[in-house]
């Protein structure tokens, strides 16, 4: 085994990313999670080339890859698409938590007793808050590499919700561990917690808000002339969120995705620069967190009988009942979805890295059998991502609820300053009756075809350019009403807006 040192720490750390890069693009040809075998990877090399035991440096690897990951959950999320689904998706996120962590913990209470263990019900409780949430890590990569369309707002529901409830379970767990607490000092009675879970909803949501509004009003007017610095002050901000919130007694998990939600739906200077950036800093973190995981884990321990049977009947217990019946229950007043709908949502409950690294928290306070939680909770993770990561997609379209993602064919963006609309349509006959050549097409004034996508090839057209069926254009108008309104007499209805 090699112990981790100053000497040999970075060659470790870029032949692990390596091999976890090479791993994710198996995954995606064989359809699995990619996020599942850079766990493998970690327990992998953990289990017969590293030792590694530390679960302070563990949570603190995960604490700062959940700020990057809800950050950036939030600030690719619209709010135009999860403005429908809000109600659904809020309710999920809280009371949803609850209802599974209740349901769970009712299961484990009364079957831990055939596996001969000793369960009392608040740390049943406990176990079960630990695996309350959906993962967002999880959820954000899987929904977006796959490129699959899903009908009835469901995308922007499953990311709305992954992407809020780790608050809630957080909180859960930390609340039950300080009522489980073994010294009087630690502990808090019930009325403490109730008023302790209220203080950090209410502070992590309004603080989320007003730092995210401080950090757009700084970026658009600090004028940089280093572009990258916007990424670094960005990074200060998603870090501030977090920590001056949990200083003063907030979630900061919830304050760091609402930061993410104001600044994604807001104007930004350098916002493509940033999205780009912190596209490929997530995909960094969530592979390094789930690296340290499998790292942390003795895989020796999840073969024990008791770890074995308790974690192969929560996770079977998770998919099969407490998810579904949460969904069903949360999602009752709400009857514009679908039973196939509520049936996907139920589907897609994954688990994966929050839960494990809420599960060290009740090792570093001393809880009793914390371990034997901890070894669980990892196995659940591994069943969930095994069970209902790779089958995101074919659920989908077993349900009929798939349909193909339109990519677009030109990766353009424009200043937010730039009044003019971008658009991408493609050629059909009924834009073709008056003529073939570009001057014969009737369109609006102030209205230009910059390019033309043909069969991959791309060029800049003339007036005297014939235009065939199936070439896709790219249009550039001042007259925007005007121009959708061409569209509509042309019988053109995929119109992608770009920029």
């Amino acid at each position: 085994m090699i112990d981790i040192s100053s000497e040999n720490f970075v060659l470790v750390g870029a032949l692990l990313l390596g091999v976890a890069v090479m791993a994710g693009k198996v995954a995606y040809r064989f359809g699995a999670p990619a996020l599942l075998l850079f766990l493998g990877v970690g327990m992998v090399v953990g289990a017969n080339f590293i030792s590694f035991h530390s679960v302070e440096m563990t949570q603190f690897i995960g604490m700062i890859a959940l700020c990057i990951i809800l950050f950036s959950g939030g600030m690719d999320t619209k709010f135009s698409e999860i403005r429908p689904v809000i109600g659904p998706g809020v309710v999920l996120a809280t009371v949803g938590v609850a209802i599974t962590a209740l349901v769970v913990a009712g299961f484990v209470y009364l079957v831990a007793p055939w596996l001969g263990l000793k369960m009392p019900f608040l740390l049943a409780l406990l176990l079960a808050a630990t695996m309350s949430s959906t993962d967002s890590a999880s959820v954000f990569s899987i929904l977006r590499s796959k490129r699959q369309g899903l009908k009835e707002n469901l995308r922007p529901l499953l990311e709305l919700e992954s992407g809020s409830n780790d608050p809630m379970a957080y909180i859960l767990t930390i609340l039950l561990i300080g009522v489980l607490a073994p010294t009087d000092a630690d502990s808090m009675g019930i009325g403490m917690s109730a008023l302790m879970f209220v203080v950090q909803m209410v502070l992590g949501a309004g603080l989320g808000f007003l730092i995210g509004k401080a950090a757009v009003w700084t970026i658009n007017r600090i004028n940089l002339s280093n572009h990258s610095l916007y990424s670094v002050l960005l990074l200060a901000f998603i870090f501030f969120s977090f920590a001056f919130t949990d200083l003063v007694k907030g979630n900061g998990y919830l304050a760091v995705y609402m930061s993410g939600l104001v600044v994604g739906n807001h104007k930004l200077m350098q916002k493509r620069v940033l999205t780009s950036f912190f596209d490929s800093f997530t995909w960094l973190v969530q592979i390094v967190m789930f690296l340290t995981l499998g790292l942390l884990v003795n895989v020796d321990e999840l073969f024990r009988s008791e770890v074995l049977g308790l974690g192969c009947l929560i996770g079977a217990f998770m998919i099969l009942v407490a998810r579904p019946v949460t969904v069903f229950l949360c999602m009752a007043p709400f009857r514009k979805f679908s039973l196939k709908a509520r049936l996907y949502v139920s589907w897609v409950g994954l688990r994966g890295a929050v839960p494990i690294i809420f599960a060290t928290y009740p090792v570093l306070a001393d809880i009793v059998e914390a371990d034997l939680l901890f070894n669980v909770v990892f196995l659940v993770t591994l069943i969930s991502l095994a069970v209902q990561g790779t089958t995101v997609s074919s659920m989908a379209n077993l349900l009929g609820l798939a349909y193909e993602e339109k990519e677009s064919a030109f990766d353009v963006n424009m200043h937010d300053d730039i009044k003019s609309v971008l658009t991408e349509v493609e050629v059909n006959e009924a834009m073709l009756r008056g003529g073939e050549t570009l001057k014969e097409i009737a369109l609006p004034d102030n209205t230009l075809v910059m390019m033309v996508c043909r069969d991959g090839d791309y060029f800049v057209p003339q007036g005297k350019t014939r235009l065939e069926l199936g070439d896709k254009l790219l249009v550039i108008s001042d007259r925007n009403e005007e121009l959708q309104s061409t569209y509509k007499d042309m019988g053109i209805d995929d119109v992608m807006k770009l920029g």
